[in-house]
């Protein structure tokens, strides 16, 4: 229902549905993995069977993004094609396909007194996931966070809401045809911020974790104001160093692509970092790859010494995530030159080094200290799908709980299961 058809105010609307995700938390331990697994298999289906409706949902929604002048990589983010919805549901096949979390055993102990000590994986609880232009968020999100036993409240941006409660549909239709109890994911159909800040607040304390997914206002307001955990996913401000050592091939097709195969996603590479032992021998075929995909590349004073044609680069360009097809380019001192440029710039998202200097690439994929770390692989396969993980709700920047991409086991804590047989502590 409707916050009109319930005639509530806001808050209470939504406080309404914090309660009904705790209860259907609780719920949660009495459905079997089997009942959860059919569920997912059975909104994959559903979103295929009406790829057609979603489409044409979400051709309105990117009409009226462009009707408000958003920018393209928004606009990019928030579209979907027929392949985006096969994905869609692909990924739901392939959650359903993992191993569920929930009550596996991480670690078996015994002490010297007899207790036997387990530690188990269980739900997190209720998981609030506030999110902006990408609809496919709707479904990974939810299917993650119920795969791994918990309830989700989602609240999707006003640009695509419709889109997002059309997938919604699809799913929850899917939850309760298979016995999954009603609320255990709940999506928010109003557009009024208000609706954040109610989640934000915590619901009455029934929120237990809130994972932002957007740009820098939504996860700074996220930060602020939230009265629960948050797991956050900030700036992409990725990388790739291209080492003396490298293969020249290798190393225009690898940047070409952390760049420009999508732009505007996270994962995509802002910065090129360069050897200055080979900048002159890689730069001549780098750049004209680049430009000829129709890429803008900024660059230090040492790039501009080769190259005049360069844009000059400031400081702050080298903090910045384009989205967008510009490049900052870098001149350092091998690859202790590339860490501490990655150390003072990066926002700990994901690196890559391209080399064929094993030692070199161990040093940098031991002294990068940032969620994702490649070697001789492109930035863009920071994706939870590309782990193997089916799907993901962000990649976590931070250092605590989860790093990198946030799937099913990320979204589970554990507890500590102790069997006697009658100690007493002395």
């Amino acid at each position: 229902m409707t916050v009109l058809e319930k005639d509530l105010p806001i808050a209470a609307y939504m406080n309404e549905m914090g309660v009904n995700a705790r209860k259907a938390a609780r719920a949660m331990g009495a459905v079997s993995g089997e009942n959860k697994n059919a569920a997912l298999r059975k909104a994959a289906t559903l979103i295929l069977e009406r790829t057609d409706e979603i489409l044409a949902v979400n051709e309105k929604d990117v009409a009226g993004a462009k009707e408000r002048g958003l920018k393209d990589s928004f606009i990019d983010r928030m579209t979907l094609t027929s392949d985006g919805i096969e994905g869609i549901s692909k990924a739901l096949e392939e959650i359903a396909a993992q191993d569920d979390p929930v009550g596996k055993s991480i670690r078996k102990w015994s002490r010297p007194n007899g207790l036997e000590i387990e530690r188990i994986r269980t739900p997190i609880g209720v998981i609030a996931v506030i999110y902006e232009s990408r609809p496919n968020v709707t479904v990974d999100a939810a299917a993650i966070a119920v795969k791994a036993g918990n309830a989700v409240i989602l609240r999707g941006g006003s640009d695509c809401i419709a889109t997002a409660k059309v997938l919604f549909d699809c799913f929850h239709e899917a939850l309760v045809a298979n016995g999954l109890p009603e609320h255990v994911a709940q999506f928010v159909e109003i557009s009024d911020r208000a609706a954040v800040g109610a989640i934000l607040s915590g619901l009455d304390g029934n929120i237990d974790l809130v994972i932002p997914r957007g740009g820098k206002s939504l996860v700074a307001r996220v930060q602020s104001e939230a009265r629960a955990p948050v797991l956050s996913h900030l700036d992409g401000v990725c990388h790739v160093y291209i080492d003396r050592d490298a293969d020249i091939e290798k190393a225009v097709n690898i940047t070409l692509n952390s760049k420009m195969r999508r732009p505007g996603v996270c994962g995509a590479a802002e910065t090129l970092l360069i050897d200055k032992a080979c900048v002159e021998d890689v730069w001549e075929p780098l750049s004209a790859t680049l430009r000829g995909a129709g890429c803008e590349l900024r660059g230090d004073a040492a790039i501009r010494n080769i190259d005049t044609g360069v844009i000059p680069a400031n400081d702050e360009d080298f903090y910045t995530e384009y989205l967008a097809p510009i490049l900052s380019v870098g001149v350092v001192d091998g690859v202790d030159g590339a860490i501490a440029h990655i150390d003072q710039y990066s926002s700990g998202h994901t690196e890559s080094i391209v080399t064929e200097n094993a030692e070199t690439a161990e040093k940098f994929l031991s002294d990068v200290d940032s969620a994702i770390v490649l070697h001789n692989a492109s930035t863009q396969y920071a994706d939870g799908g590309e782990f193997g993980l089916g799907a993901e709700i962000g990649i976590a920047t931070g250092r605590l709980h989860a790093r990198g991409p946030v799937g099913v086991e990320e979204l589970t804590s554990y507890k500590n299961i102790v069997r006697g047989n009658g100690q007493i502590r002395p």
